[in-house]
């Protein structure tokens, strides 16, 4: 029987979904419901009680820090564990954060024992003794999921370096470079919970971004989680959610030096759908 109860509020279901199993695995005391934006979190808040919010920043009709806002303005919600979690993790959007009365920021992407970290840092005794009475333990358990897929992908421990922010494509070099043609019009940096993926953008389009990088990075797993940042403007970056799709090498040689990744878009933020338009337009423009 759950004891606590948890609002994951994200437009993304597939981020909802792996929030929701994170939780329901870890801490089955925590009764999780969903809300896919701020306004709906809102109302079901209003007829509610709940324990803990773990929302995202950036979603249509109203954003997280605008419900993170309303939250502490009302008696009942301001003391509520309030966690944000989002790809905008530069440090104004966390110190704005802060201001309005987070108790937590997790950056996406974030890994099962990031964000059980989290829940356990904000949830505390409260949490510890609704586990004691289940007779269950704090400690992370295993996630079965990723497990699974771990079996079926190759993943790699070792942190990559966290790589630049995303500037235009570098002048041609005397050395090798990727067996890409003549449609590559930049580079993308791709983000996953442990590792960050330098790579070259081969093609894109509202739904999905294939992108060839160097063989000698650190590589995700089929379904990981990721964000790609790819260059609105000389002053703009697009932060976009997704997941892996695809994973193959470039050609059929066993030591190819290229890998080719596929990200699926998992954003309904109107916003984000434009900035990713103009990247497009960019793309198929050259420019």
């Amino acid at each position: 029987m759950a004891l606590l109860k948890a609002l994951v509020v994200d437009d993304a279901s597939f981020v909802r979904d792996l929030v929701k199993r994170t939780v329901r695995s870890r801490f089955p005391v925590i009764e999780v419901t969903e809300a896919q934006n701020g306004k709906r979190a809102q109302s079901l808040m209003s007829v509610n009680n709940f324990d803990l919010i773990l929302c995202d920043w950036e979603m249509p009709e109203m954003s997280g820090l605008e419900l993170l806002r309303w939250m502490r303005q009302h008696e009942d919600y301001q003391r509520i564990p309030f966690i944000m979690i989002t790809s905008r993790g530069d440090k104004s959007h966390v110190v704005e954060a802060i201001k309005e009365g987070v108790s937590e920021y997790l950056g996406k992407p974030f890994s099962p024992e990031g964000l059980s970290k989290k829940i356990i840092k904000v949830m505390g005794r409260r949490l510890k003794d609704a586990m004691g009475r289940a007779g269950k333990s704090v400690e992370p358990v295993a996630d079965a999921f990723k497990e699974s897929a771990e079996l079926l992908t190759r993943k790699v421990e070792k942190p990559a370096e966290a790589a630049p922010a995303v500037t235009a494509a570098p002048p041609a070099s005397a050395g090798k470079r990727p067996a890409v043609d003549s449609r590559v019009r930049g580079l993308a940096v791709v983000r996953f919970a442990d590792a960050t993926l330098k790579s070259v953008v081969k093609d894109i389009s509202l739904t999905e971004i294939k992108v060839i990088a160097k063989r000698d990075q650190v590589f995700p797993g089929i379904l990981d989680q990721a964000v790609v940042d790819l260059e609105v403007s000389e002053s703009d970056v697009a932060r976009l959610n997704g997941y892996v799709h695809l994973l193959q090498a470039v050609d059929k040689r066993q030591d190819t030096d290229f890998v080719s990744l596929v990200i699926r878009f998992v954003d309904e933020d109107p916003k984000k759908l434009e900035d990713l338009s103009k990247v497009i337009a960019r793309f198929r423009l050259g420019g």
